[in-house]
């Protein structure tokens, strides 16, 4: 079972952009101290009449005594403050743009059992989104049903959901230039598969009433509640189909929205915008005045999409707000330079607890890389992190792919360390061994196949994950191991379609234990 851990905090420094009437909201000093009869004090009227039988008792005793009850008193006040008080934090994760073109929808496509298997493309990403306590991403697409079309009116296959709910998204933002892609079938369609797959979304709606209910969208998890907000700067010119509703980018209408948010009063407000000019590297006019206008109206988090390239990430520590203005391309077939790949963008937040006030602030915000690798052949567009791949000559794959997955480290490394504002990428070290094994197509195993002389030669095991299972045969520390078992497997089995992975679980493992 994969299990969240922490990330380690990075360090801070100062910024002075974006600075917003908005009130600065200052983190509070915690107390260490430890708690001497708790029991006693944990709460006001315990300690109170912990305080009268202590003066009534000190009312006979010597002055030194005395002093040693006042010293013992104050003790108890700062324990009973500290009692009081109570820290927690969430780490939220945000992706870009998910999007199916006509390549990757073919390179999903399993001819032997007929249908669309998304495992290869998130199976490394998917242990770091499940790292997250909460990770929302940008559906640009529609779930409209066959046929499956990409590019300009998308359609993908509901397989790439469900593999999106496996891998660890939570929630999905809707509101985007391809909302209306397939007209009222598309938009209500997607919201019913989302639905049905227990995702939470915001941004396209089926009626007025729906917006009413659910917007801003309400998130809770572990103690924290947030409103998020999304809207596109248009839909390619389709015009909405009565009774629905696809979010657009309007001041007014944002002020308006963002007013209901505060009144939600949540831990923090965010805002996700589809925004700005495509393939260009830095931020518009309108994307800048748009940002300020949600920082001044209360939003603490501003997520972009749509330029399908990486641009700068701005953390005002003083204002305790943060803006990403985009994110690039999470998963699709675009392949020219900077398109490739893009960046999965942590915010890790701390609310305080005195009494009945909550006070949340930005602990710590981080990024890292992905690229998406075209292998060529089935199954096709695996995503690969950096902390796991950066230097890979074995699985990325050809001197091709390789000069592609470095160019586009330093494309982005350049961009990013030049204009980012208090915002480092995440470190990672590298692993000191890499472990391969096969994993299988099936999802069970019967009795029959479970005796085959080549499972029992190498071994089989069933891997599970939060939400599913998977078989892996062997374990190998040299890549051509697993390439001849994988040969023995597929010419002397009837098991069917399986692949070499890196087995990222194990080599996790293998390097925190």
């Amino acid at each position: 079972m994969i299990r969240r851990k922490d990330l380690t905090p990075h360090r801070a420094c100062d910024s002075h952009e974006f600075r917003t009437p908005l009130h600065w909201r200052g983190e509070l000093m915690l107390c260490d101290s430890g708690v001497s009869k708790r029991s006693e004090v944990n709460n006001s009227d315990n300690f109170e009449k912990l305080l009268v039988r202590r003066q009534s008792a000190s009312s006979s005793q010597s002055p030194l005594t005395a002093n040693g009850f006042l010293l013992s008193i104050i003790f108890l006040l700062s324990c009973f403050s500290s009692v009081a008080q109570d820290t927690t934090r969430i780490k939220l994760l945000f992706v870009g743009d998910i999007m199916q073109h006509d390549s990757n929808i073919a390179g999903a496509y399993n001819p032997v059992t007929k249908k669309y298997d998304y495992s290869a493309c998130f199976e490394y990403v998917s242990p770091i989104l499940r790292l997250a306590d909460l990770a929302i991403a940008n559906l640009e697409l529609t779930l409209a049903g066959a046929p499956y079309k990409g590019y300009p009116q998308f359609s993908a296959p509901d397989a790439l959901a469900v593999e999106l709910k496996r891998s660890g998204i939570d929630v999905l933002v809707t509101a985007n230039n391809h909302s209306l892609d397939r007209r009222r079938k598309g938009v209500e369609r997607t919201i019913d598969v989302l639905d049905s797959l227990g995702f939470q979304h915001t941004g396209t709606f089926k009626d007025s009433l729906a917006r009413v209910e659910t917007y801003p969208l309400i998130i809770e998890k572990d103690g924290f509640q947030f409103s998020l907000l999304n809207y596109t700067y248009g839909t390619n010119g389709i015009p909405v189909s009565k009774p629905n509703i696809v979010n657009l980018i309007d001041t007014v209408a944002i002020k308006v929205d963002l007013a209901k948010a505060r009144e939600q009063q949540s831990d923090a407000i965010i805002v996700f915008l589809h925004w700005g000019l495509e393939y260009q590297s830095l931020p518009s006019k309108d994307q800048k005045t748009v940002a300020a206008l949600c920082l001044r109206e209360g939003a603490k988090l501003v997520i972009g999409s749509h330029p399908h390239v990486l641009q700068p990430m701005v953390w005002n520590k003083e204002a305790d707000q943060v803006i990403a203005y985009s994110l690039g391309n999470f998963v699709s077939g675009q392949r020219p330079r900077y398109r490739d790949g893009g960046a999965m963008f942590w915010v890790e937040l701390q609310k305080v607890k005195q009494d009945s006030i909550a006070t949340t602030s930005i602990k710590n915000v981080e990024y890292e890389l992905e690229w998406v690798q075209k292998t060529g052949s089935k199954p096709d567009f695996v995503s690969f992190p950096f902390r796991y791949f950066e230097g890979d000559t074995l699985l990325v794959k050809n001197k091709t792919s390789q000069e592609a997955f470095m160019l586009f480290a330093k494309d982005s490394r350049t961009l990013l360390n030049k204009h980012n504002v208090n915002v480092k990428e995440l470190a990672h070290k590298k692993s000191d061994t890499l472990i391969y094994s096969i994993r299988l197509a099936v999802q069970e195993l019967d009795s029959a196949q479970l005796a085959d002389p080549i499972l029992n030669f190498y071994g089989v095991e069933k891997v599970d994950f939060e939400s599913y299972s998977t078989f892996m045969l062997g374990t190998f520390y040299e890549l051509e191991l697993a390439r001849q078992a994988l040969v023995d497997l597929q010419t002397k089995t009837v098991i069917g379609p399986a692949r070499i992975v890196r087995r990222i679980d194990l080599e996790d493992y293998k390097q925190h234990r």
